[in-house]
């Protein structure tokens, strides 16, 4: 067994950097938004005991990650690093695009994060991006850095058990250049395989699939 997480706190010295980037919205973040202007900053902590053996409701049915090294701060502009991590995901759980009843994506609402994860995720999905139900999280919990892979897990597990996908808070015009489409309200849906993007500066790109007990 293992425990794993993530937890960040805020200080003067993130907020500075972020804003020395001109990546902070003056304004609550809004997600995939046609007029999103960057990140909010926020703080938390997930932790996840895992398990080889055991009886489960939910299992980590596949992960992937990569780094695709582009630039020390900004995204591969078309999301390879990004579509490689999801597709690896899917390899080690033996699942298709199709399978994915819910993703979580990484959302960071900066205009240039936004674009690369939907290429990707446009590249990745094909013929099965019209069904697919993706939402992004970070209106409601801001960017959490170290801690947002783990607090967007813990949304995806609780989305698997309560079968219902989240809306993406603040998230009101939709952008005609991006292709996700993008749940705006909570929807009641059932769902069996829930993935969930975590990206980051440098080109670090993790994805990870959850699903249900057989």
């Amino acid at each position: 067994a293992a425990v794993v997480g993530g937890a960040d706190s805020l200080c003067q010295m993130t907020l500075a950097g972020f804003a020395a980037l001109g990546l902070i919205a003056p304004r609550p973040c809004r997600p995939f938004d046609r007029d999103r202007e960057g990140i909010s900053i926020g703080e938390g902590a997930g932790l996840f005991l895992l398990e080889r053996q055991g009886e489960a409701r939910f299992h980590l049915l596949g992960y992937g990650e990569s780094s695709d090294g582009h630039h020390m701060s900004a995204p591969h502009p078309e999301g390879e690093g990004a579509r490689r991590a999801m597709a690896a995901a899917l390899e080690a759980a033996g699942l298709g695009p199709e399978a994915i009843d819910y993703l979580n994506l990484h959302g960071t609402a900066t205009p240039s994060n936004d674009a690369a994860e939907d290429r990707a995720v446009a590249a990745l999905f094909g013929p099965s991006l019209g069904r697919l139900q993706a939402s992004a999280t970070k209106g409601v919990t801001g960017h959490a850095l170290g801690a947002a892979g783990a607090i967007e897990a813990a949304i995806a597990l609780i989305a698997l058990e309560d079968g219902l996908v989240p809306g993406t808070l603040f998230h009101e015009t939709p952008d005609p250049a991006l292709a996700t489409p993008v749940v705006t309200a909570p929807r009641a849906r059932p769902l069996r395989h829930v993935m969930s993007n975590s990206f980051g500066f440098g080109g670090a790109n993790c994805s990870l699939i959850f699903g249900r007990s057989a």
